[in-house]
């Protein structure tokens, strides 16, 4: 019930509110959160972004066999948004510690959609029909996310909230299809 609050209304709202009022396009999370009035709320967004992606993505990986490099890759993308959203983007006072905040946010949404790549391959490659909608969903949003990068020549508000809302729900749903397979823990755990 949590989750899906979580993934259907808290994330999805307080994605689009953080980004509220201002150009979308022009504008990216790190420099809102950068002001003093929203460095708070991108603290919130990021804790709450990360608990709900850790956990889940914690619960999808221990169903599956050899999941190391799905753990790896979890655990590394997450310690990054932790940096990201902790270091302050101020680049006309602290440009190194800018250059860093850049670098750790970017490195965590690729290093995320590493590992979410790595979970839908390996569940696809178990069971093609039932996981073949992911790997599509997957292609979409990361070909979207790609056109959204290069319309505004940044990486902006609007990809940052298309992003994280669609890979949020594309997370749980994912997270759902995996726990209730009929397959089973055992099965998914030796069938590759």
């Amino acid at each position: 019930m949590i989750l899906n609050i979580t993934a259907y209304f808290i994330i999805p709202v307080y994605t689009f509110l953080f980004a509220w009022g201002t150009d979308l396009f022009r504008l990216n999370f790190s420099v809102l959160g950068s002001l003093a009035n929203r460095k708070n709320a991108f603290l919130l967004w990021g804790i709450i972004v990360g608990i709900y992606f850790y956990y889940v993505l914690r619960k999808i990986i221990h169903h599956l066999p050899r999941n190391r490099k799905e753990t790896v890759t979890s655990v590394s993308a997450l310690i990054l948004l932790a940096f990201a959203v902790t270091t302050p983007y101020l680049p006309e006072n602290r440009p190194f510690r800018a250059f860093l905040h850049v670098i750790f946010a970017f490195s965590a949404s690729v290093l995320l959609l590493a590992c979410l790549y790595l979970i839908v391959w390996k569940l696809y490659c178990m069971n093609r029909e039932v996981y073949r909608p992911y790997f599509i969903c997957l292609n979409i949003i990361t070909v979207l996310s790609a056109m959204l990068l290069c319309l505004a020549g940044i990486v902006s508000s609007a990809l940052e909230i298309f992003f994280t809302v669609s890979c949020t729900l594309m997370l749980i749903r994912l997270y759902r299809r995996v726990i209730s397979s009929r397959d089973g823990y055992y099965s998914l755990k030796h069938k590759v």
